[in-house]
């Protein structure tokens, strides 16, 4: 099983050039925050993410990858309130 300190660095190194922050909500789900370092403009906050699922190399990459793709198809758009991200095909993924 993958570390929660670990499990937020790949996910924060995964939006490179952009900054992602990935901070552990008290229920144990993340609040993942991607945005624009020298604007500070927030491009995607998804704010409940589970873990549970994330327990592979392969399983948090698709996570990524289904986020870079949420945030091109919708740019600028804030992703809030049950942490599914409108658009994604496996939210038990999250």
């Amino acid at each position: 099983m993958i570390s929660i300190l670990e499990l937020r660095h790949i996910i924060e190194c995964g939006f490179l050039p952009l900054s992602c922050t990935c901070t552990v909500n008290p229920d144990g789900s993340l609040m993942i925050k991607v945005f624009e370092p020298s604007s500070g403009r927030v491009d995607l906050l998804v704010t409940a993410v589970t873990t549970e699922n994330l327990t592979s190399s392969r399983a948090i990459a698709n996570l990524i990858g289904e986020l870079r793709a949420e945030m091109a198809a919708c740019p600028a758009m804030l992703h809030e309130g049950d942490g599914a991200v409108r658009g994604l095909t496996e939210p038990s993924q999250r």
